[in-house]
């Protein structure tokens, strides 16, 4: 009697020429890390915060004038890094980092002058505004974050150029 594991099989082709070992083939898609989006959150909400005190700026005087544009900008440039983080782009983490120092600086010096001056409610106001910068940085520059905006999408393959030989 036969056991069910002899039975015979239909024959497998096999091509003469072997498969490529993965230099040519695309890469699968990757899942996105789940502090991508968090990223994109907190720099969403660190762009709102630029925009209010942008508008705590422009507010006394309704003009456009330099202290105005330097929010807008900042603010543009979160939203840039957001966008960019969100789609996986290049160096779209370093970006968002960059547009998270100078608001977190200004709000730092801000607290501390707020502090020694001893207005209260103020400072506490400033140490809830630093959640957004603080939050968007650390994210920024996190592992899974860089990983996911990093160069691994645009590396060469392995296996150099296409010819072997030497060209003449």
């Amino acid at each position: 009697m036969r056991s069910s594991s002899s039975r015979s099989r239909a024959p497998v082709r096999r091509s003469p020429r072997p498969a490529p070992r993965g230099t040519n083939l695309p890469a699968a898609p990757r899942e996105r890390p789940a502090a991508v989006p968090f990223a994109v959150v907190f720099g969403c909400l660190l762009a709102v915060e630029v925009l209010y005190l942008g508008y705590l700026l422009w507010e006394p005087d309704p003009s456009v004038d330099r202290f105005l544009v330097v929010p807008l900008l900042l603010a543009a440039a979160v939203v840039l890094g957001s966008v960019l983080v969100l789609r996986g782009q290049r160096w779209g983490w370093a970006v968002l980092a960059v547009a998270a120092v100078l608001p977190l600086v200004a709000l730092l010096v801000l607290v501390f002058l707020l502090g020694v001056l001893g207005a209260g409610a103020g400072l506490w106001a400033g140490v809830l505004l630093l959640v957004g910068p603080l939050a968007t940085l650390v994210l920024a520059l996190r592992r899974p974050v860089r990983q996911w905006c990093g160069s691994a999408r645009a590396r060469r393959p392995t296996a150099g150029r296409r010819g072997g030989g030497a060209a003449r």
